[in-house]
């Protein structure tokens, strides 16, 4: 069995590409290669800044033949049909059998493919490969056709067998003919050379000094950086994205650490950590005794005789001339900061957050007043979340966040301590951008979460109200990753909010704007002092309805310019509201999934009472999954279902709902007067424990039910002859279900 080996040879290959060429090279080879007939032992594929290699080991030498039997028309069908047959079988009618078939006797063609050398097979499935390559981007050079990230020089293409023979593939695209010989690195290595083996290519390729593997390199640049950092009592930042993308810059890394000229140490470390990454690739170095950066990590691609010295200078010289543009910017940002950074904040009154839904200026206003409502029922100060809220995105107007985006939020924590801000305030104005991934911590203060809950719900209503709404896999505006952080926000803080309350607030707000937008210049101001009278009265229930009875003439005649716009806008919102709230159902059930409790389990539990309160609904979800966890929870479903499907088919067919009632006199067996005691009991203590919501406790009095429910069906005929007990016994099922229902809707759950 020969082993393959592959090097596509190109100029340089992005960095952030190398790694999923290297697997689309792997996968796509070898499914070409396994569909081709062709098994193998193993594959491996590797990336450096100038090559993909593949390197396949125990390669069949030929593909299988194979006997194929193809059954056709029968033997009386028209010529036509049989002339098909043949031309699809490749066959002619002298190769043709016949067969009996129940459909009387039928032709057959026996199709034989013969089994075909490695060599050819390899040749076909890499040429398909290359020129039909997945590249993000390419180009094409030269007179030829083909496509490449960057011009592609060579191919090396050889199968070599035990015996260490290696024999070149016959292949050519575009002028460019595989053969067995490669060169190592640009500046180092000593021109082209032969391989006859993968061991012989990777050990070659590290005498002209190229490192192969792409982890390897991260890991040498990692080892040396720490190892130079440690000996100056310094340590390196970790980043691993960064550690991937300069391992993908160099074939053969040299590590060299410089200085941070005095003059940049006092500004922040996430901006000098920031510059460095962005601009030129460095890793940052931090004092642990000062908490500041003060050198740099660069890595080279060659080795030179002064050591580095002549690379680090330069490199220190691009580096003072990037951290002089980010000192320049912060100073500029400090004078405004402290002087209260109105500038800043009036900027944003021109800055377009989405072209209906207004100004960057209007959402902070919209964010403040929400903020303000909910920040008591975190806990939180309502004045300092409306204030937090006002200064939270004012450093989107700065220097440095325009120069880092990436700094957005952390430099506003800066800005609003230089202005002396509160605390909380200037904590809220970094964190309420988080959660940001699913591993990112929750903003922990309740000035902060109101912020945060205030901007996440914004952005969710908002886009809800213009209708756009994410579909299948396509979010452009990240409103699941929103939805997710106002679920984790909550649940991490163990807040009870009524999120259909702040939903309809924020949705209201969000119409009453965009029709204010649409209406003429003279509506303006009577629209402006609606928007504030309903803020004011906390926008729903008597209040709302109150500005809408000053809408109406003293006829009771409706004004059919403001009074026709707020029905429109009242009309609109409780679909909206619904759709929302289901949208938040939906990001709770894939996160609580991926918590191991079933979708099955959430939704009995999301129909009940509560269903905007996601803290409430978790709870009895987790007290519904541990109680189906036992033997007595899983029987009680079973028995639940049982009586469910008893009754329902009952209704259909008697035309009338059981749920009058049972009365016990009319019991006749021990185990149905047990099942009404024992209902009895359970309605109280379920009742009890909703109240208290203590949610463990009814799912415990549910289950309690399940063996007089079980003694029940085993000992009384439900669909008895006398009308009287069949009537009783179906409302007797009746008032199982009523009270199952109070702890969960059990009829959600599958199974």
């Amino acid at each position: 069995m020969p082993d393959l080996l592959i090097e596509l040879f190109s100029e340089e290959i992005p960095a952030r590409m190398q790694a999923r060429a290297a697997e689309a090279l792997r996968s796509r080879m070898t499914d070409g290669l396994v569909e081709a007939g062709l098994t193998y032992a193993g594959a491996l594929a590797f990336s450096t800044p100038r090559r993909l290699t593949l390197a396949v080991e125990g390669l069949l030498g030929e593909s299988p033949t194979t006997r194929e039997e193809r059954k056709g028309p029968r033997v009386d069908a028209p010529d036509k049909a049989i002339e098909g047959f043949l031309r699809g079988a490749g066959v002619s009618r002298d190769d043709l059998d016949t067969r009996d078939d129940k459909k009387g006797q039928v032709y057959v063609a026996t199709i034989i493919k013969a089994g075909r050398p490695a060599d050819v097979i390899v040749a076909e499935v890499l040429e398909a490969v290359i020129r039909d390559f997945p590249w993000p981007k390419s180009m094409r050079w030269g007179a030829g056709s083909l496509r490449w990230v960057r011009p592609l020089h060579s191919i090396l293409c050889i199968l070599s067998d035990e015996s260490g023979e290696a024999r070149v593939v016959d292949l050519e695209i575009d002028g460019i003919r595989a053969g067995d010989s490669t060169e190592g690195h640009r500046f180092m290595g000593k021109g082209r050379f032969s391989v006859t083996s993968f061991e012989d290519y990777e050990a070659k390729l590290r005498r002209a000094h190229v490192i192969l593997d792409a982890g390897a390199r991260a890991d040498h640049i990692w080892q040396d950086a720490t190892n130079q950092a440690f000996a100056a009592g310094m340590e390196v930042v970790e980043d691993q994205g960064l550690l991937g993308e300069v391992a993908g810059l160099v074939e053969w890394p040299v590590v060299l650490m410089g200085q941070i000229d005095d003059d940049f140490l006092s500004l922040p470390a996430e901006v000098l950590q920031t510059s460095m990454k962005e601009h030129q690739k460095f890793f940052s170095v931090r004092n642990p005794k000062t908490g500041r950066i003060e050198r740099f990590v660069t890595v080279a691609n060659i080795e030179t005789e002064d050591h580095g010295a002549t690379i680090l200078a330069g490199n220190q010289k691009v580096l003072s001339a990037r951290l002089s543009d980010a000192k320049f910017f912060w100073e500029n940002d400090l004078r405004i900061a402290r002087a209260g950074m109105d500038a800043w904040i009036e900027h944003l009154g021109h800055v377009t957050f989405e072209r209906q839904l207004g100004t960057q200026a209007a959402r902070i206003a919209r964010i403040g007043a929400l903020a303000g409502e909910v920040a008591p029922e975190l806990g939180a100060d309502a004045g300092l979340a409306a204030q937090a809220a006002h200064v939270a995105k004012a450093d989107l107007s700065s220097e440095m966040v325009y120069e880092f985006p990436e700094l957005q939020g952390l430099m506003g924590r800066y800005y609003a301590e230089a202005a002396g801000l509160p605390p909380e305030v200037a904590a809220a104005c970094e964190e309420h951008y988080a959660p940001l991934g699913p591993s990112d911590d929750v903003p922990g203060a309740p000035v902060s979460a109101a912020v945060a809950l205030a901007d996440k719900l914004d952005t969710l209503t908002g886009f809800w109200a213009i209708d756009e709404k994410p579909t299948g896999s396509k979010d452009p505006f990240a409103l699941r990753r929103a939805a997710l952080g106002i679920i984790r926000i909550v649940l991490d803080g163990g807040y009870r909010i009524k999120l259909d309350r702040y939903i309809d607030a924020q949705l209201l707000r969000h119409k009453i704007s965009l029709h204010r937008a649409r209406a003429s210049e003279g509506e303006i101001d009577t629209m402006e002092e609606i928007l504030d009278e309903i803020a004011k009265h906390g926008v729903f229930g008597a209040a709302y309805h109150a500005v809408m009875n000053q809408l109406h003439g003293k006829d009771g005649s409706p004004d059919t310019s403001e009074g026709s716009l707020l029905r429109s806008v009242g009309g609109l919102v409780p679909d909206l509201s619904t759709d929302l709230l289901a949208f938040f159902h939906d990001r709770l059930k894939v996160y609580l999934r991926d918590q191991g409790l079933r979708h099955d389990v959430i939704d009995a539990c999301l129909t009940l009472d509560g269903g905007d309160d996601l803290t409430l609904i978790v709870a009895r979800a987790r007290a519904l999954g541990d109680i189906l966890a036992t033997e007595d929870g899983e029987n009680l479903v079973q028995g639940f279902k049982r009586a469910n499907n008893i009754l329902s088919q009952a209704e259909e067919r008697d035309g009338v709902e059981y749920s009058f009632g049972p009365d016990p006199k009319f019991a006749e067996v021990t185990e149905e007067k047990d099942l009404f005691k024992a209902l009895d009991e359970a309605e109280k203590e379920i009742a009890k424990a909703n109240a208290a919501e203590d949610f463990v406790g009814a799912m415990a009095a549910m289950a309690a039910l399940r063996a007089p429910i079980d003694a029940f069906f085993e000992a009384v005929q439900v669909n008895s002859d006398n009308d009287v007990l069949r009537r009783n016994r179906l409302n007797l099922l009746g008032k199982i279900r009523d009270i199952c229902l109070q702890a969960a809707d059990l009829t959600r759950l599958e199974g």
